[in-house]
């Protein structure tokens, strides 16, 4: 076993396919697929899983990419400290619900890298593919949110990934509507008034049941529904056209123009927060990472903040 074949391990892990880990890596695509041939053998265990869409870990290779990287994170630690260098390579992975404030402690903390070498990669995904990510150890982190409507069914997919969930801030529930749209002057709603108009929801792939949906009360019937998968074309139809979605009162910097929130009227209670793996180890970067959020979050009046 040696650390370059680790190496590409984690690689291509991290972006679902040989090829594309190649592209990234600039080696060449068979001798990657060799490296994990021979770790494969020597360790008597398949690592991943191939078809036409990519490459999957199995739970022998999940295991094995938890232990991997913590074995190139030290080799790194010395590589950087006995080669006299004041900086070494650092990575921060954050895989999100569709949240601004998780993006923009994101930027802030890259913003504040002072190091030469780095990779940051931010995913705004579908829940399920959140707890996936930090359970393969893709992502270090994940930023979710549950009520006690889906607290059960949540709460158990983080147990069976071995993954823990740390509340970061509890928020009533908020309508967002355009600023042009009829309800837009109302101080309060209740969910019968948002009857006769459009529903906006973040498409949730092959889990795409109410448990996972990001946005609250999820599971009310609705006529009319429209699904995306990005905030910018959320931002886009809240602006221009008469529907809403449901979600925290933290707005964006996107949309505090032309966007208005609205208390609902209603007994549940979103608690978002962050998880990750109870293997994990948070570095120096992470750490980071997670006092912005903090620091944004605890700025903003409509959120009960937890410190930590």
């Amino acid at each position: 076993m040696t650390l370059t074949q680790l190496r590409y391990l984690i690689a291509i892990a991290e972006y679902g396919s040989i090829n594309a880990a190649a592209q990234n890596l600039y080696a060449s695509q068979s001798n990657l697929s060799t490296a994990i041939k021979e770790l494969e053998r020597e360790l008597g265990i398949s690592i991943f899983t191939r078809s036409n869409r990519g490459v999957t870990l199995t739970n022998d290779g999940t295991e094995l990419l938890g232990y991997a990287r913590q074995v190139i994170e030290q080799a790194d630690m010395l590589e950087a400290r006995y080669a006299g260098q004041d900086s070494s390579h650092v990575r921060l992975a954050v895989s999100t619900q569709h949240y601004a404030f998780s993006v923009q402690a994101f930027v802030n903390v890259i913003e504040s890298c002072e190091g030469e070498d780095y990779e940051f990669i931010m995913r705004e995904c579908a829940t399920s593919e959140i707890i996936d990510d930090v359970r393969s150890f893709r992502s270090e982190v994940g930023i979710l949110y549950m009520d006690s409507f889906n607290k059960r069914v949540i709460q158990k997919a983080l147990d069976d990934a071995d993954v823990a969930f740390f509340p970061l801030f509890d928020a009533k529930v908020h309508v967002f509507v355009g600023e042009r749209h009829p309800l837009a002057n109302h101080t309060s709603l209740t969910p019968e008034d948002l009857e006769p108009y459009p529903r906006y929801s973040f498409e949730q792939g092959s889990m795409n049941s109410f448990y996972y949906a990001e946005e609250p009360l999820s599971y009310l019937p609705h006529s009319r529904n429209i699904r995306i998968s990005d905030r910018g074309t959320l931002s886009q139809l809240l602006s221009s056209h008469n529907g809403y979605t449901l979600s925290t009162g933290v707005l964006s910097g996107e949309m505090t123009s032309g966007i208005s929130r609205i208390p609902l009227t209603c007994d549940e209670v979103m608690q978002v927060g962050y998880i990750m793996h109870n293997e994990r180890k948070p570095h120096a970067l992470l750490r980071s990472y997670l006092s912005e959020l903090h620091r944004i979050i605890e700025a903003n009046p409509t959120v009960t903040h937890y410190l930590g």
